[in-house]
């Protein structure tokens, strides 16, 4: 009940908030920036061509826990080595996205086959969401904790069954699954190395679908970090946030609320804001947040980028490519 009561009121906020689209228009990157990536009432994207991973080996996965179970894909960079342990990335989509999807739009796999570390792709599936997205607020029902463990248990057997070093993992997301790869770093922070928010939510500003819809509007406060019980000697992993100052998905507020908490959970400042612009690209303001010399958090904010990875690649959803390069910031 409370679901569709959701849904319909998202729906409306959702047609309220995006313009009408026209038939044959170029709309490609845009229609990506304003596309909902976060909740489950989200517009889904049609089917397509699965895009080519690159050079390297793309295989494929499941992972089982108590939320049933979860596939995912892997790609690991040509010429390994005996006994060789890379480190390794993991990568949460948003809505309406697969892990082929996301690949083909960050690149990230031909990043990886340069610098030589493993990308691992979780993948929702659609009975648990029929959107594809990732359920980072539902907190009250501890929905959401099951996918964390799901996503945990797939790393775990990866770092079992392939060359990946368990010393150098990191995690990052889109939207929601941005605001998932938050919460794996606040839930298991001694297995991440850093963690990257692209376009998301903080943990703690919504519990349901109906707090999450006034998060993305940025009108819900965030709550003080805190890891879980079990954890909380652990210290949090340094933090990216990359987030659109023109979002009308999910306001930039909620980027510079996710900077701000985990600084204050680590007691570190923010230092001067600086510019930076790279080419023709989208420019960018950069603002660190450090303790004992040592960066906890990263904001960066790029201008005049809506809702979508930044730098992406052009021909595909969910990207926006004049924006500064998210991957390589990665």
């Amino acid at each position: 009940m409370w679901a569709s009561s959701a849904a319909r009121i998202l729906a409306a906020f959702l047609k309220a908030a995006r313009p009408p689209l026209k038939r044959g228009s170029a709309l490609k990157t845009e229609t990506a920036s304003r596309s909902p990536l976060l909740l489950s009432v989200a517009t889904s994207t049609k089917a397509r061509a699965s895009p080519k991973p690159g050079a390297g080996v793309w295989s494929a996965g499941v992972a089982m826990g108590t939320a049933g179970a979860r596939r995912y894909s892997l790609y690991h960079p040509p010429g390994l080595q005996p006994k060789e342990q890379l480190p390794m990335i993991v990568m949460l989509h948003g809505c309406g996205q697969d892990a082929r999807g996301f690949a083909a739009s960050t690149r990230m796999n031909q990043i990886a086959a340069r610098q030589r570390f493993v990308v691992l792709y979780p993948e929702q599936n659609r009975p648990a969401n029929r959107h594809g997205c990732w359920n980072w607020f539902a907190t009250q029902s501890g929905r959401v904790y099951d996918e964390a463990a799901l996503v945990m248990a797939a790393v775990e057997q990866v770092c079992v069954l392939h060359s990946v070093d368990r010393n150098r993992v990191a995690v990052a997301g889109l939207s929601a699954g941005a605001s998932m790869a938050a919460l794996m770093a606040t839930r298991y922070p001694e297995r991440f190395k850093a963690v990257v928010m692209h376009s998301g939510i903080p943990p703690g500003t919504a519990n349901s679908a109906l707090t999450a819809m006034r998060a993305m509007q940025g009108r819900r406060e965030t709550v003080p970090l805190q890891a879980a019980p079990s954890k909380r000697t652990a210290a949090l992993p340094p933090l990216l946030v990359i987030h659109g100052t023109i979002d009308i998905v999910v306001d930039a507020r909620n980027g510079r609320a996710a900077a701000q908490v985990w600084a204050e959970a680590a007691g570190a400042r923010a230092s001067a804001e600086r510019s930076v612009q790279r080419g023709r690209r989208f420019a960018m303001k950069i603002t660190d947040f450090r303790r004992n010399g040592r960066t906890v958090a990263t904001l960066a904010d790029i201008e005049r980028l809506g809702h979508a990875w930044s730098g992406g690649a052009a021909k595909e959803p969910f990207s926006n490519a004049q924006g500064s390069d998210a991957s390589r910031m990665v």
